[in-house]
């Protein structure tokens, strides 16, 4: 009979010693960290250029000292703006391309749009064109009629801006309110 104890000896024996290539390792290590960094740069500099080719784009209206009653208030998301009708062609001049929390004020004089962190901005009654619910913009996407889509004028732009309240509920509410104002609007105007 044959003992146990050599066999598991002889397979200790034969197990190699450790071999670490250290200098390969941080090579590597080293390689990727600059590749990451250089596609990051990459992607600035694209989000910079955009900005730069949509410099043509005004300066962005503020709010009226005194706006009146609010009709209707909102809170929760701000998903971007886009060119109106081309849901991927993201608008980010002026701040437009960042997603920030917001607060949504709509008075008789316009829609207010608050961002903590990013700049506010002001879309006259006048401007506004069209209120939906849709199902993505630019780099979001939700289930169908989980975002509320503004489109208004700005210049020589019809722009869809994004938004998602806290509450998706209240959706419908703003797109009938919207809606019905733009239509007045459009109907005092005619006369």
């Amino acid at each position: 009979m044959t003992s146990v104890a050599p066999v598991i000896l002889a397979a200790a024996e034969k197990e190699s010693a450790e071999v670490t290539d250290w200098a390969a390792r941080v090579g590597w290590v080293v390689g990727l960290g600059l590749f990451v960094a250089l596609v990051y740069w990459l992607m600035r500099e694209g989000w910079k250029w955009r900005g730069t080719l949509q410099g043509d784009l005004p300066a962005l209206p503020a709010a009226p000292d005194a706006p009146g009653r609010a009709k209707l208030t909102m809170s929760g998301r701000y998903h971007g703006s886009t060119t109106a009708g081309q849901w991927l062609d993201r608008i980010v001049a002026h701040g437009l391309g960042t997603r920030s929390r917001v607060e949504l004020t709509l008075t008789d004089a316009g829609l207010d749009v608050v961002r903590p962190g990013a700049a506010d901005f002001f879309v006259p009654v006048a401007a506004l064109r069209e209120a939906r619910l849709d199902k993505g913009i630019a780099g979001k996407v939700l289930t169908e009629g989980g975002l509320l889509v503004v489109t208004w004028a700005h210049g020589d732009k019809l722009i869809d801006s994004g938004f998602r309240s806290d509450h998706a509920a209240e959706h419908n509410e703003w797109v009938d309110t919207l809606n019905d104002m733009i239509n007045k609007t459009e109907t005092e105007g005619a006369r």
